[in-house]
């Protein structure tokens, strides 16, 4: 009986009906990056310093400019730790008093103002920006400042869990209800959270978000990779990354012209209501129905898709089978993950490579909201060259293979990470060819992981295998705002040198992974176990199978 990659063939693997359904599904990747990066315009931190009442009687008084108004009142001018001072640290003097001029007010009570003595901002912040972001309304500044952080990784949190409590939903339930659900909720709870009335309804709602987007995403994913044939789905699953990558450059400019972040998060969720149409216009995966034996109506959708497509099914293609034979049932568990040598090698090496694409992907990105310069250009560029990056795997591997191109890209990131550190500030323009040409080579890497993962297990535990090692990819982002916001508190170059110890590392052990190009996927773990043993002991274990009988016999 035929498979669907034999109807396909006949049908189309990727004509008319495969191209709108890739082009609706691309637009659900794009909308997923304002939720997987827009802490960079959701979480913006301006420049800030502490809100007296008296100071701003005062400065109204003597008609200070803000420059004067924080060069008279401000503490930390020109000192070694003078940022956290500026910004949230105040003067515990009486501003009313009747005796502070307008020209160096605090002269007349110390001769040296590092005598006055200091406390904690009583009355929230003033901050130099004409928008707003949640930093800003919240006061996520000071003491609070772990609190950004939080935001940030219980979103992560969220896809950690969403990815695979939905994913064995879209496994039992089907993809396209699960699609439609995680849309629907992700929408009202995106709505909820531009609305919420303080910060812990806001934090709530973003985990809602962590919890079905991804998962959302990865349907989305599973989806069009189900429905083209076989010779496709490597590139329509690279395509649908690049449309993350639009997505990047859409959500610069909205958040250019959306400066205040309940307006911006309402633009950037509204659009999947629409999303919701696509119960009409995407039909069910007709691979998942035949592994739920609905074999029917399975058929039925191939002929819906044969008559988009401007053909018809074959008469003698009108049965259906698995696109596996099921033979013995093997049970994996994940102690099959690390019981073999080779196999426990590839599953810590995977983890650590997942990690680092993470934590360096969003990490790059946290980090040039710090960096100062126009965040809007700066985002905007950075994300252009992601899609050299999807050019240069579909060109390289099957050429060059996998293993070169991917430990290079993460060697290339560390390095990149690296260099920033050692470039002056005046030299703006280097410091952002540097983050480009990072953000290029971990994008790199991380869609390279993405390939390579489920080539180096064997068939029982292959999903088992890519599920547990890209959920490092969720940890990491988790810990991402921690190690971006803490590190940089002590020296802001500080996150840099993290990433480039860990994307060097990872570079370093890529090289110990076997290289897939040419090869067939693996179906035991025999055949995993030998697929880096060089070519001369491959012959030697042939002579000695050959030879065995032979001195037996004798």
């Amino acid at each position: 009986m035929p498979t669907v990659d034999d109807i396909l063939e006949h049908i189309g693997e990727f004509h008319f009906f495969q191209k709108q359904t890739f082009f609706l599904l691309a637009l659900l990747s794009a909308v997923f990056t304002p939720i997987y990066v827009g802490i960079v315009f959701l979480g913006f931190t301006p420049d800030h310093h502490c809100r007296s009442p008296g100071v701003a009687e005062l400065s109204q008084r003597c008609g200070w400019s803000p420059a004067e108004e924080e060069n008279y009142t401000v503490p930390g001018q020109g000192a070694a730790d003078g940022a956290f001072l500026r910004q949230c640290m105040q003067y515990e003097v009486d501003w009313n008093q009747s005796t502070l001029s307008c020209v160096d007010p605090l002269s007349s009570l110390a001769a040296n103002r590092s005598h006055l003595p200091l406390g904690p901002c009583q009355h929230g912040w003033v901050y130099d920006t004409p928008g707003s972001s949640i930093v800003t309304e919240f006061n996520l500044v000071c003491a609070n400042s772990w609190m950004l952080d939080l935001f940030q990784s219980a979103v992560n949190v969220g896809f950690f869990i969403g990815s695979m409590s939905i994913g064995y939903l879209a496994d039992r339930f089907g993809r396209k209800l699960c699609l439609l659900l995680t849309i629907l909720i992700n929408a009202t709870s995106g709505v909820l959270m531009a609305v919420s009335p303080n910060y812990t309804w806001m934090l709530i709602f973003r985990l809602v978000q962590g919890l079905v987007s991804k998962a959302g995403w990865l349907i989305g994913y599973i989806l069009i990779t189900e429905f083209v044939g076989l010779g496709y789905r490597r590139t329509v699953g690279i395509f649908y990354q690049v449309s993350f990558t639009v997505g990047l450059l859409v959500l610069a400019g909205v958040a250019y012209a959306l400066p205040h972040w309940r307006w911006l998060q309402l633009t950037v969720t509204l659009p999947n209501f629409c999303f919701l149409l696509y119960y009409w216009y995407i039909p069910e995966s007709p691979r998942w129905l035949i592994s739920q034996n609905k074999n029917v109506k399975a058929m039925r959708i191939l002929k819906h898709i044969a008559k988009k497509n401007g053909k018809s099914v074959p008469s003698s293609l009108q049965g259906l089978r698995a696109d596996e034979e099921v033979g013995e049932k093997l049970n994996p568990s994940f102690l099959d993950l690390v019981r073999t040598p080779q196999i426990r090698k590839h599953t810590l090496i995977l983890m650590y490579n997942w990690f680092t694409s993470s934590v360096l992907y969003q990490g790059l990105i946290m980090h040039m909201g710090l960096a100062g310069g126009d965040i809007y250009l700066d985002f905007f560029y950075s994300a252009l060259v992601e899609f050299p990056a999807a050019f240069i795997i579909i060109l390289t591997i099957d050429r060059v293979g996998r293993r070169y191109p991917w430990a290079v890209s993460n060697i290339v990131a560390g390095a990149a990470c690296l260099s920033s550190v050692f470039i002056p500030d005046g030299l703006h323009w280097l410091k952002v060819t540097a983050a480009c040409l990072g953000r290029m080579g971990i994008t790199l890497a991380y869609e390279m992981v993405c390939l390579v993962n489920a080539e180096l297990y064997p068939t029982f535990i292959r999903n088992l295998g890519v599920l547990f090692c890209s959920s490092m990819c969720d940890v990491g982002g988790a810990l991402t705002p921690f190690l971006v916001y803490r590190l940089a508190e002590i020296w802001l170059e500080l996150p840099l040198v993290v990433f480039a110890t860990i994307g060097l590392v990872a570079g370093g052990l890529v090289l110990l992974l076997p290289e897939t190009k040419g090869k067939v996927l693996p179906e035991t773990i025999e055949e995993v176990e030998t697929m880096q043993r060089p070519r001369k002991n491959k012959e030697k274990v042939i002579y000695l199978q050959v030879r065995k009988p032979d001195s037996s016999s004798s």
